[in-house]
């Protein structure tokens, strides 16, 4: 569950996610940059500019869990550099382009957030600086915003999770075949593996770190994340907010299910900062 592999050769895991679209096949021109994040381990990062001319900051993009650049990001760049925003899609270490083999559902993935976070300001790309991640990717940033102390110019949080521990419950009820192993002992053995602490990792809890502008999106229907914990986790955030609920949308991003409400969401957060 917290491991890939390299299609083709032996080892536990899934094959290794990969990007099977890319810019270009959106008509998007792009850049690939390669972020150092040691000397053996690196992020890959696509960076598209705005479409309209000068832009009005820089949009950086983190996926869920076993998502990548090419697979959930490509469609929300698209939306926000035709809003006038570069935009930089980042995979996080495990998939895609970039180094390694295994994930941690967010823990180690928010250093790879303050990475690309310190890269984007270190080249000087165009401010405000805008943290958006998808489920896992939200987890991330709110982690580096909390445990790392990062300081974005404002987030957009779709589909994060409360509590790692209850995420696991949630998924262990639905497949039920996986209901007798106790979601405690996952965590707990996932957390030796990795050298991490599962039942810490908390975006409820990060999300009273957040002071900056912070839209969060969430569907009714998820399966993984109760309206009541997104609205818990709402109320943590100490910034200016908005809360942005679709009655029947699940687990999925709302640009692929309601567009227009996304497009208008989104415009209307980024003028408000």
């Amino acid at each position: 569950m917290t491991h890939v592999r390299v299609a083709g050769q032996p080892g536990i895991g899934i094959p290794k996610p990969s990007n099977s679209s890319i810019p270009s096949d959106r008509g998007l021109p792009y850049i690939t940059h390669k972020i150092p994040v040691s000397q053996s381990q690196w992020l890959e990062a696509w960076l598209i500019p705005s479409q309209i001319g000068s832009s009005k900051g820089t949009v950086l993009l983190f996926p869920g869990n076993r998502g990548t650049k090419g697979s959930q990001l490509l469609v929300p760049a698209q939306g926000f550099t035709s809003l006038g925003y570069d935009s930089l899609l980042v995979d996080f270490q495990g998939v895609g382009g970039s180094s390694g083999h295994t994930t941690t559902i967010g823990i180690k993935e928010a250093q790879d957030v303050v990475t690309a976070l310190r890269y984007s300001q270190k080249l000087n790309f165009k401010p405000p600086f805008i943290l958006y991640g998808v489920s896992m990717g939200s987890a991330a940033i709110l982690r580096a915003i909390s445990v790392n102390q990062i300081k974005p110019d404002a987030v957009i949080l779709e589909l994060p999770f409360a509590r790692l521990l209850d995420a696991v419950k949630s998924r262990l009820k639905y497949y039920k075949f996986l209901s007798f192993i106790p979601a405690e002992l996952l965590v707990f053995w996932a957390g030796v593996q990795h050298g991490v602490n599962g039942f810490s990792h908390n975006p409820i809890d990060f999300a009273q770190d957040v002071n900056c502008p912070a839209l969060v999106i969430h569907g009714e229907q998820d399966k993984w994340t109760t309206v009541e914990e997104i609205k818990a986790l709402f109320q943590n955030l100490k910034g200016p907010k908005q809360l942005i609920i679709s009655p029947d949308v699940g687990h999925h991003q709302l640009i692929g299910i309601h567009r227009a409400l996304w497009n208008s969401t989104l415009e209307k957060f980024l003028n408000s900062l």
